[in-house]
This record gives structure tokens, C-alpha cells and sequence, in this order.
């Protein structure tokens, strides 16, 4: 065994090395699915002791767990439900990312509550903020955040402006937190490749490998060469969330567990069009709605409806868009129209299927089941408790392997970055007089890669020229573009400028404005020729045309019909069932 000291890259070798390695011999576990309870249980896995390969189709995070709300949060909405445990739990995750596994990731924000009833509401709001702060410091963790405190609609307006003063009668402020979702992702991959975990995306499973009835690993499909592997593993774990029902059948048959996918769209809008100090938190019909501070900007959102069509690329409709607007506009003095928005995305929650019609009713507790010998199907949670899933997911598996194997331990594993981000953190001054950068990129980039950021200094070094931003998205620069593709596991375009950056939601151009530049940038690393720079920016084109024609649409079936006019650079392949 190779012991790392640095951590794992994920370039176009690493990623050649990881399936030959796969192929090369069984593992103990293969998982399937790269988002974040993917990347949780791959984590959780090899730092148990346990060979480990991690398999996706797409690229890492590019479903649901990068189209969240972006919060790391108990849910205040559950304890009108009477969902303590639930909230307790994700309280207790929260204060874990925020101070043990990713502070350079995971940050507090505040949100301000406005009151729009005299009398009752004050007491009840404050009640139900009392146990939220209280179920916060439960078996000996500190918050990591603020209490709440009750504000008068004087103090509320000084924190917050932006908000129409007849439209509330005071207000309460609380604290939770917010991460950057796809890039949290992607550094839980890498740290799990850095303890010797195998991950590879553009890899889809198309089958799988049986003796009798017993699952023995899967058949594969890398997308990017066309060719086709077996992956031998004692176990195999699907995670892959809304698309869990496809891998069951797959299997054969109807599983244990059921899926149902509420979309959840989200609208980012300049900071400079709402005037406020702290995030807001409306009450709507059916959920609640998120004004949430992102950088520059704003995201806003959500809404929570049924979803039946592709998974893969959910559309916003006009009408989502719209409900948006209308529920954020109650409050505010100055209304946002169409126009303010820069950025549109939608996303999925994998709800476990229940009696109620209502997906907002649906239960987000998880779920763990072993349906046929070899194979542990993991679903539901939400993306603040990915840890506790991975880690209940792991213990099945643990369950069905005939050898002992040690508890869980990523409660004390800091992910990558982690460590000595705060000692970067307050030399950051220092840090921008050796590189030449300003200490506003240095504060950037240590939010972003924490204590690796000494790789993409390098990175500047070699080639001054990448000190310089992006023309067209100046929050970024170049050097980030070229340590996406080297170190990230970014593949194409898209993978870099919707997930490795947020250009494509951060812009009013979506990328197109920077799309030639990021791809001539990544052309080295990924080998790519002229031919392949004109595809993917072709292909990227396409699919920010398709999103904003989808977004002119009525309804759901319209909205999808459009965005599936364009395709995707490198297309899935229609798997075999059982």
C-alpha cells in the first residue's frame, strides 16, 4: 500500500489509473453514484480500511448535489412537523463541517425571519428558535454559530432596507450555515482518493455481474473511450439518489426503496438589487422561501414540485420563475423583475415515496436496504446529513462482508484543505504580498481550496499569465480554470464552468462570454485539439440557449421538451436491465 502525504489529484491520469486499478482486481466496496452521499460513502469506506471504487456517470456532483440551496442547515421547518431527531442530527452535522471537516468550505450565515402577526407569532417563532439553538449543542458540540436574537421593525430595517416596511411587524434573526455544494463534493472525492479510494466520472453502469442470485460488481461503460469493463467488488452500493429506482432495475424487479424527485428551482440575482446585511427566510403556501447572500449575488429560492421528466437536466419554467418572484416581491420595497435575473437552476430531491401526494410532505429521513445479497441501496436524507447516510450505508455493507470492520471514523477526518486553513487564513496578508495577488483573490481562493490553495499558486508561478481573471467572469481566475481540469476531475466545458466555478449562474451571459477562453485554458491538460475546443464550446452554447428558451415555457412539459433540444457532449447510453 502507498502511503499519500499530499493530496490525491484527479487529472485525465489519475482517472486512466483508477479504472485500471478497478478492473485489475475486486474490491470490497464499488459504489455507484458521485454525489455527495456517493462521495460520503466512498469516504467513509476506504477510511475504514476498505478497498474502494467509486463510479459516475455524469460528472461528480452534476445532479442533485449541485443544484441545492446551497445550506448546511437542521431545517427549521421540521420541528413544526414534530421531526426532532431529524433536526437534532443535521444540527449536529452542521457543527461538525463547520468546525472539524470543512471550515474552509462550510461558513455561517444569518438569515433575518420577518413577523407579519402581532401577538402570537412573536412567542412562537422565538419558541421554536429557543429548541433550534438548544438541539444545537447536543452530546458536546458547541453551534459554530450565533444564537438568535428578536429585533424590532426599526432594528430589523437597518439590517435589512431592501425590506417593505408594511409588509412585516419585527423580526427574529438566526444563524445556520452554506457551503459551496459541487466543490464540497469534489474535495470529499479527492480526500477519499488521497486514502486510496478508485473514482472515475463519465463512467456509467450498464449492468451487473451476478453468481446465482448474488451481486458480485458491475458491468461499466467509460463513455469517454466507448469501451467496456467489469469491476468485481464483495459489495456494491447504490447512491444515486433520483436515479435510484433505474439502478434497481437493473438489478431485476421492483426494490425496497422508492424515489420520487421534487424539483427545486432557484433564481440568482446581483447583490446590489436587494440592500440587506443578513439572508431572509419567508413563509410560503407550501415550504418556505430563501433569500440566501452567495458572493456577489443572491440565490432565491425554492420551489417544491412534483417531477416526472428527464432527470438528468430538470428545466425552470416561466411559471417557476415566476412563483419566485411573486413570494420574494411580498416583502421587498423595490420588486425584482425578470430582467435582474442572472442565473436560473433547477434541482432534484430524492424523496422517499410515501402516501402523501404532496412532495413537500414526503419524509427527508433516509433510508438503508440490503434487497439481494451483495448489494446496499441508500436513499432520501437531505445533503446536510449526507455523512450520517454514508456512514448507516457503511455498516450494511460492513454487515455483509465476512470480516471485521472498524467503525466509522469521518466525524475526525478533515476533508482536504482543511487542515492549517485557519493559520492560512490569518497569514493571508503575508500570503498576497509573497504571490502578488490582492488580498481579496487570496481571501477567494482560501474559501475555495483552503490549504491546497498552495497548488494553484503554483500554478501562477510556472505561468504568470493565469494570475490574471477571466475576461467576462473577473470573480475567477485563470489559474482556477487550468487547476479545475488537473487536479478537479473536470472532463469538458460544463464541468468547469457550472461546477467547478458558478459562472454559468454567476453571469447574465451565462459563460458564453468566457466559454473560448476556459476551453483554450483546459485544452492542454485534457489533451484537447482545435476540433475538440470548437465541440465543447459549441456544445455549451447550445445548452445555455436550450436553458434560456426553456425558461420562456408554460409548464414543466414544455420546458422539457425544449431543454432536450440540446445534447449533451458526451451522451448515457441506454443500460441493459436484469
Amino acid at each position: 500500500m502507498t502511503v499519500r502525504t499530499s493530496t490525491a489529484r484527479l487529472g485525465p491520469e489519475e482517472r486512466s489509473t483508477a479504472l485500471a486499478q478497478m478492473a485489475a482486481r475486486e474490491l470490497d466496496v464499488v459504489v455507484i453514484g458521485g454525489g455527495v452521499v456517493g462521495a460520503g460513502v466512498a469516504l467513509d469506506a476506504v477510511t475504514r480500511g476498505l478497498s474502494v471504487g467509486l463510479l459516475e456517470a455524469r460528472d461528480f456532483a452534476s445532479g442533485t448535489s449541485s443544484r441545492s440551496s446551497k445550506l448546511i442547515h437542521g431545517g427549521l421547518r421540521y420541528l413544526e412537523q414534530l421531526n426532532f431527531d431529524l433536526v437534532r442530527e443535521a444540527l449536529q452535522e452542521r457543527a461538525l463541517l463547520l468546525q472539524r471537516i470543512a471550515p474552509h468550505l462550510v461558513r455561517p450565515v444569518p438569515f433575518l425571519f420577518p413577523l407579519t402577526h402581532t401577538g402570537w407569532e412573536r412567542p412562537y417563532v422565538g419558541a421554536g428558535l429557543v429548541m433550534y439553538d438548544s438541539l444545537g449543542f447536543s452530546f458536546g458540540y458547541t453551534r459554530g454559530v450565533p444564537g438568535h436574537r428578536h429585533l424590532s421593525r426599526r432594528r430589523a430595517l437597518r439590517l435589512s432596507p431592501a425590506l417593505r416596511k408594511s409588509a412585516f411587524t419585527g423580526a427574529v434573526q438566526y444563524w445556520d450555515a452554506q457551503v459551496d455544494d459541487a466543490r464540497y463534493v469534489m474535495t470529499m472525492l479527492r480526500t477519499a482518493a488521497t486514502y486510496g479510494a478508485h473514482v472515475s466520472s463519465r463512467t456509467q453502469v450498464i449492468g451487473f455481474l451476478r453468481e446465482g442470485e448474488r451481486v458480485t460488481g458491475v458491468r461499466v461503460r467509460d463513455l469517454e473511450a466507448g469501451t467496456e469493463l467489469d469491476v468485481r467488488a464483495r459489495q456494491v452500493v447504490n447512491a444515486t439518489g433520483v436515479w435510484t429506482d433505474d439502478i434497481q432495475e437493473l438489478v431485476g424487479g421492483r426494490g425496497q426503496i422508492h424515489v420520487r424527485a421534487s424539483k427545486g428551482v432557484h433564481l440568482l440575482v446581483p447583490r446590489d438589487r436587494i440592500h440587506s446585511l443578513t439572508g431572509i427566510i419567508l413563509r410560503t403556501e407550501k415550504s418556505v422561501l430563501f433569500v440566501i447572500p452567495w458572493g456577489r449575488h443572491w440565490i432565491i429560492g425554492t420551489t417544491d414540485t412534483h417531477w416526472e421528466l428527464d432527470r438528468a437536466h430538470p428545466a425552470a419554467s416561466r411559471a417557476d420563475i415566476d412563483y419566485v418572484l411573486e413570494h420574494v416581491n411580498a416583502v421587498l420595497s423595490v420588486p425584482l423583475t425578470r430582467d435582474d435575473v442572472e442565473g436560473v437552476y433547477a434541482g432534484l430531491r430524492p424523496l422517499l415515496s410515501g402516501e402523501s401526494e404532496e412532495t413537500s410532505k414526503l419524509s427527508r429521513e433516509h433510508v438503508v436496504a440490503h434487497p439481494v445479497p451483495g448489494l446496499v441501496m441508500v436513499a432520501g436524507g437531505k445533503y446536510t446529513t449526507y455523512r450520517v447516510m454514508a456512514k448507516d450505508a457503511v455498516d450494511a455493507v460492513a454487515h455483509g462482508l465476512d470480516q471485521r470492520v472498524p467503525r466509522s471514523c469521518t466525524d475526525r477526518i478533515p476533508l482536504a484543505g482543511a487542515e492549517g486553513y485557519q493559520a492560512l487564513w490569518n497569514a493571508r496578508q503575508r500570503l498576497a504580498a509573497s504571490s502578488g495577488l490582492h488580498v481579496a483573490r487570496i481571501e477567494h481562493l482560501l474559501q475555495r481550496y483552503g490549504s491546497m490553495i498552495g497548488e494553484v499558486l503554483t500554478l501562477i508561478e510556472e505561468d504568470p499569465s493565469l494570475a490574471q481573471p477571466l475576461a467576462g467572469a473577473d470573480d475567477y481566475l485563470r489559474a482556477e480554470i487550468v487547476y479545475a481540469a488537473t487536479h478537479e476531475g473536470a472532463r469538458h466545458l460544463d464541468d468547469v464552468l457550472a461546477r467547478r466555478t458558478h459562472i454559468s449562474i454567476e453571469t447574465f451571459h451565462r459563460g458564453l462570454a468566457v466559454a473560448q477562453e476556459a476551453a483554450e485554458l483546459i485544452a492542454g491538460p485534457l489533451g484537447w485539439g482545435e476540433e475538440q475546443i470548437r465541440r465543447e464550446v459549441e456544445y455549451y452554447t447550445k445548452r445555455v440557449e436550450a436553458e434560456r428558451l426553456s425558461q420562456e415555457q408554460d409548464t414543466d412539459q414544455e420546458a422539457d421538451a425544449v431543454r432536450l433540444g440540446a445534447p449533451d457532449v458526451v451522451p448515457a447510453v441506454v443500460p441493459r436491465s436484469a
